[in-house]
This record gives C-alpha cells, structure tokens and sequence, in this order.
C-alpha cells in the first residue's frame, strides 16, 4: 500500500539573448517598464518577427479570415439555414453542457435568433451530463423529430456521432455540425461540416473552439443577408471569449482576436449590463471582466458547475441571453450554489479516491483506473486531473451502476485526465472495443464502458501505456519557470508589462516566476463559503512572501492547500503567477503560488526526511513527556498512509522530525464500543447534557467518520440527534426505524475496519514507514 506523490519537475528557462531592435521594437506597448521581460517572454514564445508584435497586442491590428475560409461545407450550411427559413422549417441546435457548448448553443440561440424566430422556427436542445453525456442522442433524435424539427445544428460536438447522425436521416431530419473535436475517418452524411480540424495545424482558424466555430456560421449569415439582422454582430463577443477561454484552447490566430475582442465587450456588462445574467456572475465571482481570468476561474467554472451538480444546464442559455434582471439574477444565485456545491463534492470526491489509491499498490502501474458507483460523474474530470498532476500518472476515474441498453448492460462512466506528453486520447482509442462510447482530445477523454469490461481495459491500457512509455514519452509532470524576479519586483509595473501576453492559455501560458531564496510570514488559512454562508470544504491559503529585496513582503494565495504545507522558517524557492485580486475589500496585486521547495542552500532539499528523523514513541508516555521541541508529534493514529504522509509534509515544512505518539488501540471489540455509544446517548437523553463530537471521538477511540456513522445508527434506533455545528444533543422519541439493524451492522462495519487500521499503524515497522514516507 505506497502512497506515491511525484514532485514535477521544475523547468527554468534560460535567460535568451535578445537583440537590442527587438526590445527596443518592444517597448511602446509597455511604456511604464523598460519592456525587458515582456521582451523575453515574446522571443521565448516564438514572437520574434517584428511584423507580428502588432497584431499580437492589438485586435485592430490584426486581419481576421473569413468564415467562408470553411469554403463549400461553409456555404452549404448557410444554404441550407436560408432554406429552413423561406421554408418556415423548425430548425433545433444541438449543444453541449460544458462551458464552451452552453455559450456555443448561446451565440446559435441569438446569432440564429435573428433568422429565424426564437421558439417558433428555432429551439435549442442540451443533453442531460448525467443521462445522456455528450454528443448526438437517439433518444433525443427522436423526441425533436415528434416535435417537427427537420435540421439539427450542432454546436460543440457531433463529428464523430456517426450512427446518431444516420438514425437522424432515417427519422428525416438533416444535420449542420459544426465543432473542433476529433474528425471521423469518412465524412458523415450531413449537410455541411464546419470543423477546423480540416485545417492544417498552422492555419490560423485551426484551434477554433466550439463557441468560435458558432460564431463563424453566424457571420457567414450575417454576410448573406445583411439586411436581416436587427443586431450587429460583435454583441456576440462576449460570449465568444468566455467559451473560448474556458475552454482551454490555444490563443492564437483568430482565437486570440476574437477572445480580445471580446473580453473588451465583457469588461462592459460591469458599467453598463446588457447582458444582466453574465453581470450578475461577474458580480458574484466579484471580478470585473477585463481580465482573462475573470472567465477561467470565474465565469467558467460556474457555468460547468451546473450540469456538473444538476446534469441538465439548460437554464445557463437563459442565463446568458436573457434581458429579464430579475430571472437573471435567480438564475445566477443558483448557478453560484452549483459552484459551491461543485467545490465540496470535488473535495469529497477527492479524499474517496485517494482512499481507494491507499488499498492498492500503484507503484508497478503506469495508469490509474479506479471506479465507484457513489462518485458524482459531474466532478470526475476535476478530480482526475488533480489526481493524474498529484500522482505522476494519467488518470480515469468511473462512475458505476448505471443501467445501460440491454445490449450494453450496467455502464460506467467517466472522465480522464493526462500528464506529461502522454496522448490520452490516442491511448483510450487503443482499447476502443472494451468501450460504449468515448471522445475528447490529448489531455483529457470522456467516456463509458459496461462494468464487466473495467477490469480488462485497466489491465489493457496499463500494458499499452508502458509500451509508449518505453518509446521515448514521459508520464513526469512538470512545472516550467519562465523569468526569475525577486520579491521588490512584484506589483503593478511588473503586472502591466506581463499583461503584453494576455489572453494566456494554451500555448501562450500565463507567466511563471521563479523566486529564489525567499521565506513565508503571516500564513493562514480557511475555508471558503457559499452565498448562504455555509462553509465549503475547499482551503486556500494566505501569506507573505519575503526576500532580501523586500523583508516586508508581497501578499500571496496558495489554493487546494493548507498552512501546514508551507515551509516556514527556511530559505525556499517557488514558482508563482502574478495577478491582481479584483475583491472590492482587497483591491491589490498578489501572487498564487503554483510551487515551492526548499532551497538548494538549505538541507534537505530534497523535501523528505531524513534517515533515522522518524521518532517511535509509540506506547511510550515517558518518552512522549520529555522535550519534543524539535519533533512534530502524532498523538492520533493514523488510518491511511495518506495521514502519516500528510504528517510527515509537515514535519519538513516545519524543519522538524517527526515523533510517533500515539496510545495502543483500545481492546473493545466492535459490540462492546456500540453499547458505549448506546449508554452515552441514553446518558445524554436522561440528564439532557450536551456532547461535542470531538469528546466523542475521544471517549470511543473512534475518528470523525466513523462516529458520523455511529450517530447514524443511533437515529436507527429511535434517538433524536440535534445539532448546533458540533455540539450534539440527543433525545430516545423510541420511534426506531425499520433498517435499525442495517445501520448497526454497518457501524459495525466501520468500528472493526477502524480498528484493524489503528493495529496495524500501531505495529508496522518503523523501516516501513521511513520506506514509504519517502517514497522508496
């Protein structure tokens, strides 16, 4: 049972020599610096050719292609729309539940809306996450061909729906697709399709996303008949880029004019809204829109978090496009619980599966492939990827117990995430006759396969990982240092001169600056909270950075992880992103650190402990009563190798060794530590005394969980449990219900796994643990 953590690799990039005209070409488009790293920065990403800096910086400099670039497929369709209308046809868009197919099916719904009339002509349909995933449908189909649809536009998806696509015809209904994902081998039979994956890969309309490719059939509408429309077409834009960007696509060519131009329009929906539901989430996420990542780590990730917690997003198009304030506004608050929730349930989801990863040996296997059937399918994604950059390895996770046809039977379902320079797409499609379905692209699938299967596509695709592994990839995440600043530098000037690249994404990525030889003052951290004030469990955590240019400072946020992570009181280097905190009570520039390790300075740079810095006080209170200063102790036993590794990160960060404390396991056996709990409860209902689940947890021997589940069963048999956060107060009503005996043998179930745990952390060598604390 090793719990493996791979560190990234930490990239820094040279110090290139740049030619004086090039800087000097530089330096009006960042007057307020001397443009020296704006220069590097530009050079090291291939923008070396003066004749590019202005369309680079500037949207009016730049020329945009036509949408009739598309050539026939492009005319076709637009043949075809100009046909449904004379013809009085109902016409239905197809989208998707992501944040590029919501705004894709938004600018449609409106760019369309001005062809054809909205809910008479035109109607738009967005798969249920959970029922249905992405892609064409035949249920779906058939539903829409019962209401008379006659033309299905896609948005975001459809290419490789083949079957779909020929049910459709059989049915009479004709199909536009337009979307940038993976292209079949044969053209399907569609009317037209739009997909710039056509395209070489240096051509500038190539990295379309979904929402752009949109755009592009709404502009060749507008160029037929100009005389149609009754609004212009750049009311759009803001749309466009919030697709765009949270869609994670590279900005280049046209993608970076149009996410320009568009974050120009969202910048506007603060001062004056004509979009009151896009107004409303700035306004929540409390950001102003001028910003990219106003849409990559506000707008986007709630508008994901919808059909991510409900399955269905179809109110998110009317969230959008919508000029009722009022709707909007409720719309907007719901969207924000989504997110909320999202937030916890990623963290729920999180901890099961580093669970699971504690009861397997992942050392000898390249992939990870794990399945549960309580998993949320809406935040497997999320969880992969921070499993896959966590643990070194590209990651699947599944969802089970769905029924699928009779055909395919119980289906799972779920979500990869790649590392490194692994093509997790290619690798899925290499097992391709074990799945249902699948899609997506070299970072990150989607897809599902009947739960009989699972065990042979994890051994099948572990066996195919290794063989590309031995061919010269690597799974090693990586994080890559692009300038190298001290902490004076840090602020608006540096921020503004950094601002040249923006809008960063993929290929354009935002800056990362190396600080050496720094230190961390006034760390803490919190949970965040919902707009209802409940507290979420996802942390962040606050702090100072310092260094001999500035002892006094700059502020900086480190998400997803807890104060104990952060080295204190050593000299360290880290790698963070500069950015400006738009919060109306803290309107400044700070850092978000991205990673940090100790100095090569100082000892132990390696971050692990060092041989014999492990202390086994355990069973011992002598031994645990004399100085322990210098150690950081664990009094609690450990259930998992994920606590003692957890306690072993924070013995380095804190420059100290670590001391195993804790007390033998209690010898009650599973019934005994049941009739305590009874005779607590019974205790607490006669004299009416409270009890806090900490002094729970303390008199059973028991953890937090499990104690959860103990109270549970207590409710089973007929006690009232009132809670006032942790403070409990139980009431015997004698009402005891039906499954009593169910929710006893599952605490039980826990006490003696519980118990199993604390044995065997109490007994396992100490050379064990010293082994697998670092990694050996």
């Amino acid at each position: 049972m090793l719990y493996i953590i791979m560190q990234p690799q930490w990239q820094i990039l040279p110090v290139p020599h740049i030619p004086e005209a090039f800087i000097d070409a530089v330096k009006p488009y960042v007057p307020t610096s001397e443009g020296k790293y704006a220069a590097q920065l530009l050079w090291q990403r291939g923008i070396r050719d003066l004749a590019q800096l202005p369309g680079f910086t500037s949207p009016d400099a730049y020329e945009p292609l036509s949408p009739f670039e598309f050539g026939q497929e492009m005319k076709w369709a637009v043949n075809r729309l100009v046909q449904a209308r004379d013809r009085a046809e109902k016409v239905t868009i197809w989208g998707d539940f992501d944040a590029d197919g919501v705004t894709s099916t938004s600018v449609l719904w409106e760019g369309l809306g001005q062809f054809l009339p909205q809910r008479q002509q035109l109607n738009y349909y967005i798969p249920n996450r959970f029922t249905e995933s992405h892609g064409l449908n035949e249920d779906g189909i058939q539903r829409l061909a019962a209401e008379g649809t006659t033309l299905i536009v896609t948005c975001d998806t459809g290419s490789t729906n083949l079957s779909e696509i020929s049910y459709a015809k059989s049915l009479g209904i004709e199909i536009i697709i337009t979307d940038h994902h993976a292209l079949p081998a044969e053209r399907p039979e569609v009317v037209a399709m739009i997909n710039p994956r056509y395209f070489a890969e240096s051509h500038r309309l190539y990295n379309l996303s979904g929402v752009a490719v949109a755009y592009k059939l709404v502009e060749a509408m507008y160029a037929t008949l100009p005389e149609v429309p009754q609004h212009p077409l750049e009311d759009l834009l803001d749309l466009v880029a919030i697709g765009l960007i949270a869609d994670l696509v590279q900005l280049s060519g046209d993608c970076r004019y149009l996410a320009q131009r568009g974050i120009a329009r969202l910048q506007q929906q603060v001062r004056n809204p004509t979009r009151p539901g896009v107004a409303k989430l700035l306004e929540l996420c409390r950001r102003t829109g001028d910003r990219p990542t106003d849409i990559s780590f506000g707008l986007g990730p709630r508008i994901n978090a919808v059909s991510r917690i409900h399955g269905d997003a179809h109110f998110c198009v009317e969230l959008l496009t919508s000029r009722d304030a009022q709707r909007c506004h409720e719309l907007a608050m719901e969207t924000e619980l989504a997110n909320a929730r999202r937030k916890e349930l990623q963290k729920n989801v999180e901890k099961s599966v580093k669970q699971k990863l504690q009861q397997v040996d992942i050392s000898t296997s390249s992939v990870i492939v794990l399945e549960d059937g309580q998993w949320s399918g809406g935040v497997l994604g999320l969880v992969a990827g921070q499993i896959a950059q966590e643990y070194g390895r590209p990651t699947i996770l599944l969802s089970t117990g769905e029924e699928g046809t009779e055909e395919s039977g119980s289906l799972a379902r779920g979500s990869a995430r790649s590392v490194g320079n692994i093509d997790l797409y290619e690798l899925v499609k290499s097992q391709e006759q074990l799945l249902h379905r699948f899609g997506g692209h070299p970072f990150a699938a989607g897809l599902s396969l009947p739960v009989e299967n699972i065990p042979l596509f994890r051994d099948a695709i572990d066996r195919q990982l290794k063989a590309i592994l031995v061919g010269g990839m690597t799974a090693q995440s990586s994080v890559q240092a692009d300038l190298t600043v001290t902490v004076a530098e840090l602020g608006k000037e540096l921020f503004q001169e950094l601002s040249i690249l923006e809008p960063c994404s993929m290929g354009n990525p935002v800056p990362k600056l190396l600080i050496q030889n720094c230190w961390f003052e006034g760390v803490w951290n919190k949970n965040s909270a919902d707009t209802k004030g409940k507290k979420v469990q996802y942390i962040k955590t606050h702090f100072k950075i310092c260094d001999d240019s500035r002892p006094g400072g700059f502020a900086g946020v480190w998400w997803g992880h807890y104060r104990e992570e952060l080295p204190q009181d050593r000299r360290c280097d880290a790698i963070a992103e500069l950015d400006f905190n738009s919060h109306p009570s803290t309107r400044d520039y700070e850092i978000r650190l991205v990673a940090v390790r100790l100095a090569e300075s100082e000892e132990g740079e390696s971050l692990a402990l060092r041989e014999n810095a492990i202390a086994d006080w355990r069973g011992d209170s002598a031994r645990h009563e004399e100085d322990s200063s210098s150690y950081l102790v664990l009094e609690d036993c450990p259930l998992s190798w994920n606590e003692l590794n957890q306690g072993a990160r924070t013995a380095i960060a804190q420059c100290r060794n670590l001391a195993l404390a804790y007390p033998p396991p209690p010898p009650l056996k599973p019934e005994q530590v049941w009739l305590q709990l009874v005779g607590i409860a019974k205790y607490l209902s006669r004299t009416g005394e409270t009890a806090t689940l900490q002094q729970l947890e303390a008199k059973l021997g028991l953890s937090r969980p499990t104690v959860e589940g103990g109270l549970t069963a207590l409710q089973a048999l007929g006690f009232e449990v009132e809670r006032d956060r942790v403070v409990l107060k139980l009431r015997w009503h004698g009402e005891a219900n039906v499954a009593n005996e169910t929710a006893i043998s599952t605490f039980l179930a826990r006490v003696e796994e519980e118990q199993f745990k604390r044995h065997y952390f109490y007994r396992v060598p100490l050379e064990t643990i010293q082994a697998i604390v670092n990694n050996e």
